[in-house]
This record gives structure tokens, C-alpha cells and sequence, in this order.
């Protein structure tokens, strides 16, 4: 058991929060608490040029959608805060001084236009030009290392625009290690002299992210694969500091369902199905997004499809509630490979959660949609949508077959409302000649059962069915066309019982008169 253990994640509210930053959230939240620890989300929103308005909002409300609420965050302050970068972008320039006066920094005045120029001349080179040790103190570049003291502060003082860059090490191999992937060896050679510190008076992501992790007690940076390249940079920070370094955790990508790469929301529009957890509008554009939540999944069967894509636990078991996945995660089986994005998985995941749930639960759901359907069970029925143990027996008889609540009505519109239209090939198949008389004949029979049991029932019609010494199927399938309008459905005698004598008569009464 780890000790201590405070985690964070920590998104950019540019848009909505894709399927991938839910997983990396939700095994951050899982290994939080199963080492007892706090999980903290925190708003990087430093890049005010991409800022969107409503996404924080979006972000907060898609965790507690998915029940892995923060511990800390915007308005939930355990002591760390604030916990929006922007609200604490006064504290990173003194961190930037700190590095500037041990060395491990320096001030750089080269303009755009003078980086391009190097960059154009690299490529006619056949070279790339990078930013570093083998250049910064030639003269060629506009830099601390190069200028004098007076000339560094004539230029600031002028109004200049300068960035602050780290120093990297030069002739150094670098031993990482990754809670994931184990040992990573890097040549400080190979990389170049960030960014940490702009003019406007902001970090960038690396210096923000690595003071914040410091002050916020961070022990473990669990994040997607796509920070990986930063890990020796970050690492170095911390060595440029003299502070304990966090343990780094890199997770994996979740790729497309066919082909290669990252998992897009393009690919959920051509394959249809949702890539953000909740629906969401673009101010700018007014385009709306799908979501699962708004696409009729469950939070608990989409959280358990998500935490497969990734992490598996060693065993044949698939469904886990979130306190099973909380004693059960554990990052050493994190998978290194990415994880391929399978939506008949997804659907999988949902109706075997469509399954769990209790008759009690989705009746609850049920209702409201049988409300926007404009459904008066008939007085024939004796019942009512307010009478809810009527709609439970429902629900029980045609929830197997359901893959969303919504798909409740599609399979039992029939228990609500007498069919108008039959469908017409098995009609024409079911319904031959002198198929009139004998659902006249059976109408005669219907009406003379007192006990109207689904049991009862099923008995007396199939013993008047072989007392005529004909085919069931002659009787029974134009007996369901009949009160159904299709051969489909739960067991036709629960159907008859359920919705009882009168209105079984007057089903078979509207398809002699109709087909």
C-alpha cells in the first residue's frame, strides 16, 4: 500500500473531455482510492487563446456523471488551491527566477523571424535545427549565455520580447523509470532548450505543471502516453529544484476501431457512435456533439468499458462495480500497447449492465419515456402509468432483449397500445384462407375462460387447439400477429394475461377486420 498518496488530473478546458481523458481521470480516481489517497483535479488553462467558456463546467460535470468525483479542485479547496493555473500564474515567475539564478535557465531574445530563418537554413542543410547545447553559446542565437548582464537588462528594460528556456545538460544519459514501462534511458544530447516562461508573463505547461505538481503534494503523475517525450525535461526540473520528484506512470494510447492512430471524435461520426462522455454544444459553431450519457448508457457500464481499455485484471472476469475495480487496480497491469476502441464492446458492457439493474430501476426510467409517448393504458387493461406494478411486469418480460431503456418501448409498445399496422410478410405467410373463422372461433373460447392466468390460459386454447387436430402454428401465429402486429415478443401467454381479456378480443376482432 502506497503511503500518502495524492493524485491529480489535470485538464485544459479547450472543449468537451474525450473518452481518454475520462480514463486517464477514472485511473487516476481508482488508484487514489485504493491507496486511501486524494484525487485532485486541476484546470491548466494557461493557454487563454484556446479557453472555452462552458468546458470547465463540462469537465466537473462529466466526473460526477461518471461518479469519480474530485477530492480537491475549483470549489472544493482542501488546502492546495487555487486550482486553476490562471489563478495562480503569480507564483511561477518567482520558480522561473530561481532557475534563472542556479544556472539551469536563461533569458532568449530571438524573434520568430530569426528562428525560421535557422529552421529554413537546417532543412536546405538536410538537418533540423534544435535548440540546444550544440548552438545556444555559438552567437548565432539572441540569448543569456551569449549577452552580457547589461545588455540582457537593457533589453528587458526596452521592452523586448524574451522567453525563458531550460538549460539541458550536455553528455548525459538520462535513467528514468516509469511505473508502466519500466526503465527509459534518454541522451541529454537529443533534446532541446524549452520554453518555460513566455513574455506575456506565463509559464508554459512544463514549468506550471512541475510547480504545481511540487506544491500540491503530488506523488504520483499518472498521464497519457502523449507526455511521455516530456518525461526527461520534467525529470530534470525536479533535479533543477532539488525537490523529490513524483512517480510517473505513462498510460496508453486508446486507438481507432479500425486502422492506425489515436481514437478522434471524426471516427466516432463516421462509425456512429459517441466519443465525449456527455453531449456537448460548440458556442462558437453551435455544433453539438454526442454523448454516452445522452446516447442512453449507463455511467457504471460505460466506467467498466472504459477501464478495460488499458488495464486488465489477470482474471476471465469483465464486470466490475467501481468499489471492485477500486480493490482491484493496480498500474503493473496497465498494458504499455495501446488499447484499440471496440463500440459492440461498449454495447456489450451495457446491456449485460441493463441486465443487473433492478425491475424497480428501469420501470423509473421507463415511465417518463412512456409519458413522451402520450400512452392511457385502457380502462379495459384496469390500468394506468401511474400504476407502476403494471409497467414493472412489462419491463420484466422484455428487458433481456433491451441493450438501452429506450429500446423498452420498441419491444413492448404492444402492452400499451393495440397494434395498427401487421407486419405484412409474415401476414401473408400466418394468414391464410379460413384463418377469420377460426380466430372467431377462438375469440369464443377467450371468452368463456374465467381464470385468466397466463397459465390457465396457455392450457384451456392449446387444448382446444389439438382437440381440433390442426398445426399450433396455425392458431398461435396469427394469434400473436393478432396482439402484437409482428411475430415477436415474450411468451404470448404472458402477453394475454397481461393485458387481459376484453383487450385480447378486441386485437383479434381489429385483425380480422384489417387484414
Amino acid at each position: 500500500m502506497e503511503s500518502n498518496v495524492r493524485v491529480r488530473f489535470a485538464p485544459s478546458p479547450t472543449g468537451p473531455l474525450h473518452i481518454g481523458g475520462v480514463r486517464t481521470a477514472l485511473y487516476n480516481y481508482l488508484f487514489a482510492k485504493k491507496h486511501k489517497g486524494t484525487f485532485i483535479l486541476r484546470i491548466e488553462d494557461t493557454d487563454q487563446t484556446r479557453y472555452v467558456a462552458n468546458a470547465e463546467q463540462y469537465i466537473i460535470d462529466a466526473l460526477n456523471w461518471c461518479t469519480i468525483p474530485f477530492d480537491e479542485g475549483p470549489e472544493k479547496d482542501g488546502g492546495f488551491g487555487p486550482y486553476r493555473q490562471s489563478e495562480r500564474k503569480d507564483l511561477y515567475q518567482k520558480y522561473a527566477n530561481i532557475l534563472l539564478d542556479k544556472g539551469w535557465a536563461y533569458y532568449a531574445f530571438d524573434t520568430s523571424e530569426q528562428l525560421d530563418a535557422h529552421r529554413k537554413q537546417h532543412e536546405a542543410e538536410g538537418k533540423t535545427f534544435i535548440y540546444n547545447w550544440h548552438n545556444r553559446e555559438k552567437g548565432r542565437l539572441v540569448n543569456s549565455l551569449v549577452l552580457t548582464d547589461d545588455e540582457v537588462h537593457n533589453r528587458i528594460n526596452a521592452g523586448e520580447n524574451y522567453v525563458i528556456r531550460f538549460k539541458t545538460p550536455q553528455d548525459e544519459t538520462l535513467i528514468l523509470k516509469d511505473e508502466i514501462r519500466g526503465t527509459i534511458k534518454i541522451e541529454t544530447n537529443t533534446l532541446d532548450d524549452k520554453i518555460l516562461f513566455k513574455s506575456d508573463g506565463m509559464p508554459t505547461y512544463h514549468l506550471a505543471n512541475i510547480v504545481d505538481d511540487h506544491l500540491m503534494e503530488i506523488s504520483h503523475v499518472i498521464r497519457g502516453e502523449e507526455w511521455l517525450p516530456s518525461l526527461p525535461l520534467h525529470s530534470l526540473l525536479y533535479r533543477a529544484f532539488d525537490w523529490k520528484a513524483p512517480k510517473f506512470a505513462h498510460l496508453p494510447l486508446i486507438l481507432k476501431p479500425f486502422g492506425k492512430g489515436k481514437l478522434s471524435k471524426r471516427d466516432g461520426d463516421k462509425l456512429g457512435f459517441p466519443v465525449f462522455p456527455l453531449a456537448y454544444t460548440n458556442e462558437k459553431t453551435d455544433e453539438v456533439s454526442r454523448g454516452y450519457r445522452e446516447d442512453g448508457y449507463f455511467a457504471d457500464a460505460f466506467i467498466n468499458m472504459l477501464a478495460f481499455l488499458g488495464w486488465n485484471p489477470g482474471t476471465e472476469q469483465e464486470l466490475f462495480s467501481l468499489d471492485e475495480l477500486i480493490k482491484e487496480f493496480d498500474l503493473k497491469r496497465v498494458s504499455k500497447s495501446g488499447a484499440k476502441f471496440n463500440p459492440d464492446k461498449t454495447k456489450w458492457f451495457q446491456q449485460q449492465y441493463m441486465q443487473t439493474k433492478s425491475d424497480e430501476v428501469l420501470t423509473e426510467l421507463f415511465i417518463p419515456i412512456l409519458n413522451e409517448k402520450g400512452i392511457v393504458i385502457t380502462n379495459e387493461m384496469k390500468q394506468s402509468v401511474s400504476d407502476k406494478s403494471y409497467v414493472q411486469k412489462v419491463v420484466a418480460s422484455v428487458k433481456e432483449r433491451a441493450v438501452f431503456v429506450e429500446d423498452l418501448w420498441e419491444l413492448s409498445s404492444f402492452f400499451f397500445e393495440a397494434p395498427t399496422e401487421y407486419d405484412a410478410k409474415n401476414t401473408k405467410k400466418n394468414w391464410k384462407e379460413g384463418t377469420p373463422e377460426l380466430m372467431q372461433e377462438l375469440i369464443v373460447v377467450i371468452s368463456e375462460i374465467e381464470d385468466f392466468s397466463s397459465i390457465n390460459t396457455e392450457k384451456i386454447i392449446k387444448k382446444w387447439i389439438s382437440g381440433k387436430e390442426i398445426g399450433f402454428g396455425k392458431v398461435m401465429q396469427p394469434l400473436r400477429l393478432s396482439l402484437v402486429g409482428k411475430l415477436a415478443g415474450p411468451h404470448l401467454f404472458d402477453i394475454i394475461a397481461m393485458i387481459g381479456k376484453e383487450e385480447t378480443i378486441k386485437r383479434i376482432e381489429n385483425a380480422i377486420e384489417k387484414i
